[in-house]
Order: structure tokens, then C-alpha cells, then sequence
């Protein structure tokens, strides 16, 4: 288009340059009239017309008016069209499309993010693309300021892209791409853009509500702060604790030469016997009928999780009951399983305590055949546990219904100081022939939490089924990590296996178990001289286990953490494991102010 231009310019100026020489050029003797080389030339072949010198003239003059306008005219539409052309490839922002960029200075590089460019090359459209090669991928825009940008999307910016980015954009002027041509008389400028993640689309998880606590608690430069939220045992300096009885195992395994060859899918095979035994009693009928599918699991959760994966494989649109509330990590899992659950009431927020009748009623109404999610003692996060004879009513409503009982067991021994005791509800289930699921955890009791140990136990009608549920279980297991953790596994199974690491092991839970009774008992005695409100604080005696469930709201719990420093979870639940006797006048203190103070 430039150079069409270019050429009608100069036949216009040729011409009319060749019109004024003959005008004036010409000049006949003075016995003849003047005639143009125009008029000869009519008269060569038109002998009989004869002009006048004005004639001449006066023609001359038309015809010179005519063609001149003629080639303007050409020129108008020329330039018509090539604004009409330059407005279709590069259009004026609107307010509706402002890329809100603007570079005052031409020939510069500038960086920008991605989705603002994004909106300024019409989404880095292929229509759009004006380069591609040696120098990258390149589009056009239009900027705010009536400014034409080459765009380049980079993914890592520095400045040695970006002057390598201009020097090749400069070197691409010599090419016969106009819009680079365009650089040299139009305000042409180069932008870039960080090219965009492919997981643009992912947003940011919200924090974890527990684990979240403790990363608040370390920001936290007060000398009072106390961390109550996550559920670890702490000793009376709020130091942690590494029995001793783990100590020994450990060294017994590096006497013993113990290598770090994979395990099978299952987990260690003395692992699970002992957890089992240890579960259901060594002697009880579902272990010597072998009606029991056991396989080693990464803690609760993994355990958990298997379960749910079973559930999901194999019960399809089966709904898991859980109470409200409960550990928060139990939705987390069903719904990362794709299992349906609901809620039962379980907490009276008007007793503190437990809401059996609504307990009752809400297993009552489930649909037949859904799976009850229990805690088999030490409830988390209330504390709240059914006495022997509420166990026995829900074990009966359970059958009734046909449902099937799913245990999570994480604070076995640990709760009581007992490891029978605190199976009882388990035991009972077993008695009764009913087939559930038992998860297992020995992060509390004794103190593995990094180990990541536990088991699935699956509590079935015959060995045979047993066999072939275990077989499924281990073929969920295989894709998902394959096979489990040596160290901890062969931890329990020293310990169980050694009689008298095991009377030790049950010595040092009674002492844990212990020390956290003896916080509760001093927590409830301090609340109780310094409220004279008279209200009743006994709950927590009627608690068991590490938490106590305190009743305080989320504005409560956050006046506890904000004036108090005192870190605890937001719906009120306190861990007692990180509670020191020291601790506990200031803890009633922070509870009074919160309690009485806040709404």
C-alpha cells in the first residue's frame, strides 16, 4: 500500500511538471499563431481543425484541472482505504476493552502480567500473531494510548530477555511483516508478559485448622503463650516426649542389624498380630477364627482412608454417619474418598455433655446399611465418651438397623491408662458377631507421630471373607503408596512382643494418661476458686482423654488466643497434653475473662 502510494505520488508530479513545460515552452514565429504540441499533434491528424493561441490555452488549462483532479481523487481513496485498513488491524481501545497499559517512551521494554496483556492481544489469539521463529512468538496490540505493541510471553523475565527481545524486534524491522515495517513511522513499542502457569486455575488452600494453630503459636513472641491445639503429649516442662520404651526398641533394632528392605503390601506381619491382639484380645474368637482383616496403615488417617476407599469400591451410594462434631480431618477424608456422610448429634451444647437421645434417634432414621463412624474412646474433640451402658443401647440400635460400625481407635491406652479398658466398646461389637471396621493409630500412645503407624482392622462373618477383603484392601493399598513403613511398625512389634517392654510400655501410658488427669483435676479446681459466678464447671472432670470440650464459642476462643495467647482450635476444644500444672491459674484466668466477657 506504501509503495502504491509512493508511485502514484511521483506520476502526479511528473505530469504535472511535463503540462507546465509544455505549456511554457513552446513558442512559434511570429508570422504563424502559437500552437502547443498538443494542437500539432490534433493537427497531424486532424488537418482541418484550426485553433486559436487562446484556445490552446484555455484547453490546456482544463485538461490540466482534470487530470490533476483525477489523480487526487485517486489518492483520497487511497488513503480512505488505508485508514479504514489500519482501524481493522489495529483498533482504537474502548472503555470497554482499555488494556490498561501505557508506555510513553517508543522502542522500550517493558514487563507485565499476564493477564493484562492477555486482554490487550484479544487472548494472544493466532489472528493476532505478527511473529514467530528465532525471536519467539509475538502478537500485536493496541494500547491505551493509541500506542501499537509487539507482545512476547516469557517465562522466566529478566533484563537480558528483555534487551534480547528488543535487539531481535529491531533486527525484524528489515523483514516484510507491517507491522514491524510500521516502526518506523508509527509510536511502535514492545511489551512483555510472563508466560502463564498451567495452574493459573488453582487457588489457594485455606489453612489447616489445627496444624494452622501450632504456626501461630510459633509467630507468637509472648512469654505466656500457650499452645493447646494440636493433640501432643507434652510433659510438665511442655517438652516433648519420646518414651523410653521406644528408645529400647529402636536400639534393639540396630543390634540386631535390622536392614530397610521394602515390606509387603500388607505391612509387617508381627506388626499385624500384635495390633490386633492388642485390639480385640489375644484369645478372642474373630483372631482365632482368623475373621479378621488386618493390614498396616499410615496412622489413622491413611487406615482411614483405605476404609473409605473400600466403602466407596464396594458400598456404592452408602452414607457414613459422623457425629457433630468430630476430628476434622474425618470430612476431609470421605470427601476426598467420594463418600457420602451426614451427622448425628452427639455434643449438648446446653450440658456440655452428651445428646444421647439425639444420638439415638439420628442413627435410628439412617438408611439401613450405613456405616456409624464411632470413636472407640476419648472422644475428639468433646472428650465426651458413652458410659458401658449407652454402648450397650447403641450397639443394639446398630443391629437393628443393619448398619455397619466403623471404630476409628486412635488413644487406645491412652485415654484411661488401660489398653483394655479402653477397647471395651470395641470388644463388645466382636462379641455380638457383627461385622465393622476398626482403624488404629499409635501416634499417642506411644508417641509415634512422625512414624505414621496404625492398621485397618476388617471385623468379618468367616475367614474367608476376611481373606478376600484383605486382598482388596491391599490392592487399593498398592497404587496408593505401595507399601507401608518399616521403622514404626517394627517399634510396636518389639514392644508387644517383649513382655517386659510391654509392662513398661504400659507403665509410661498410665504415667502420660495420668499427668493429663491430674491437669484436669487442677484445671477444674482453679475455675472453680476463681469464678464466683457459680457456674458449674464439673464437665470437665466427666471428660476423658487429652481434650476438654470447654464450651466457649469462636469469639470466646479468639479472645483466648488475641488477649490471652493461648492457642487453641475455634470451636472451644483445648488440649490438656500441652497443659503444665504452672499453666493452669493462668489458662482458668483466660477462660473466666473469656467466658463471662465476650458474647
Amino acid at each position: 500500500m506504501i509503495k502504491i502510494l509512493h508511485l502514484l505520488l511521483k506520476v502526479s508530479v511528473v505530469q504535472f511538471l511535463c503540462c507546465v513545460y509544455a505549456s511554457t515552452a513552446f513558442h512559434p514565429p511570429a508570422s504563424q499563431p502559437s500552437l502547443s504540441p498538443v494542437y500539432t499533434s490534433m493537427a497531424s491528424f486532424s488537418p482541418g481543425i484550426q485553433m486559436s493561441r487562446g484556445q490552446v490555452h484555455n484547453k490546456l488549462i482544463i485538461a490540466l484541472i482534470i487530470s490533476s483532479s483525477s489523480l487526487g481523487l485517486i489518492v483520497f481513496c487511497c488513503l480512505c482505504f488505508w485508514a479504514v485498513y489500519r482501524s481493522k488491524q489495529f483498533p482504537k481501545p474502548t472503555k470497554n476493552s482499555e488494556s490498561g497499559i501505557s508506555l510513553p517512551k517508543k522502542g522500550s521494554v517493558q514487563s507485565f502480567d499476564y493477564k493484562t496483556l492477555e486482554k490487550a492481544t484479544c487472548g494472544f489469539k493466532d489472528s493476532n500473531l505478527i511473529g514467530r521463529g528465532g525471536f519467539g512468538f509475538v502478537y500485536k496490540a493496541c494500547l491505551d494510548n493509541h500506542t501499537l505493541a509487539a507482545v512476547k510471553k516469557i517465562e522466566n523475565v529478566s533484563q537480558e530477555a528483555k534487551r534480547e527481545f528488543q535487539d531481535k524486534l529491531k533486527l525484524g524491522t528489515s523483514c516484510s511483516n507491517p507491522f514491524l515495517k510500521a516502526k518506523s513511522f508509527s509510536r511502535v513499542t514492545m511489551s512483555v508478559t510472563v508466560k502463564p502457569s498451567r495452574f493459573e486455575g488453582i487457588t489457594m488452600a485455606p489453612p489447616d485448622p489445627i496444624l494452622g494453630v501450632s504456626e501461630a503459636f510459633k509467630a507468637d513472641t509472648n512469654e505466656l503463650k500457650l499452645n493447646l491445639g494440636v493433640g501432643a503429649y507434652r510433659t510438665e516442662e511442655l517438652q516433648p516426649y519420646v518414651l523410653n520404651v521406644v528408645k529400647k526398641a529402636e536400639n534393639l533394632m540396630l543390634e540386631r542389624g535390622d536392614n530397610k528392605e521394602y515390606l509387603p503390601i500388607e505391612g509387617l506381619a508381627a506388626f499385624n498380630k500384635a495390633t490386633a491382639e492388642l485390639l480385640f484380645g489375644a484369645g478372642h474368637p474373630v483372631i482365632k477364627e482368623q475373621k479378621v482383616a488386618t493390614i498396616q496403615g499410615l496412622s489413622g488417617t491413611g487406615s482411614l482412608r483405605l476404609a473409605a476407599a473400600l466403602i466407596e469400591r464396594y458400598f456404592p451410594g452408602a452414607k457414613v454417619l459422623i457425629s457433630a462434631p468430630t476430628w476434622g480431618n474425618h470430612k476431609n477424608i470421605f470427601n476426598d474418598a467420594k463418600v457420602p456422610w451426614s451427622e448425628y448429634r452427639y455434643y449438648d451444647p446446653k450440658t456440655i455433655g452428651l445428646d444421647f437421645e439425639g444420638m439415638i434417634a439420628d442413627i435410628k432414621e439412617a438408611p439401613e446399611g450405613s456405616f456409624i463412624l464411632l470413636h472407640g474412646c476419648a472422644h475428639n474433640p468433646t472428650g465426651i465418651d458413652p458410659t458401658p451402658e449407652q454402648w450397650v443401647k447403641i450397639a443394639d440400635v446398630i443391629q437393628e438397623k443393619n448398619h455397619i460400625p466403623f471404630f476409628d481407635v486412635a488413644y487406645q491406652g491412652f485415654a484411661s491408662g488401660s489398653l483394655d479398658e479402653d477397647a471395651a466398646s470395641v470388644r463388645l461389637f466382636a462379641e455380638r458377631g457383627m461385622e465393622f471396621f476398626v482403624a488404629q493409630s499409635y501416634s499417642k500412645n506411644l508417641g509415634l507421630y512422625a512414624e505414621r503407624i496404625g492398621a485397618i482392622n476388617v471385623v468379618c462373618s468367616s475367614a474367608d471373607a476376611a481373606t478376600r477383603v484383605k486382598s482388596q484392601l491391599k490392592r487399593i493399598a498398592r497404587p496408593m503408596y505401595s507399601n507401608p513403613p518399616v521403622h514404626g511398625a517394627r517399634i510396636v512389634a518389639n514392644v508387644v512382643g517383649d513382655a517386659a517392654m510391654f509392662n513398661e510400655w504400659k507403665a509410661e501410658m498410665e504415667m502420660m494418661a495420668g499427668r493429663i488427669k491430674t491437669v484436669r483435676q487442677q484445671l477444674y479446681d482453679s475455675l472453680v476458686s476463681k469464678d464466683k459466678s457459680g457456674k458449674d464447671w464439673s464437665f470437665i472432670l466427666k471428660q476423658i482423654g487429652m481434650f476438654s470440650f470447654t464450651g466457649l464459642n469462636k469469639a470466646q476462643s479468639d479472645n483466648m488466643t488475641d488477649k490471652w495467647h493461648v492457642y487453641m482450635t475455634k470451636d472451644g476444644r483445648i488440649s490438656l497434653a500441652g497443659l503444665s500444672m504452672a499453666k493452669c491459674e493462668y489458662l482458668a484466668d483466660a477462660i473466666i475473662d473469656s467466658y463471662h466477657n465476650v458474647s
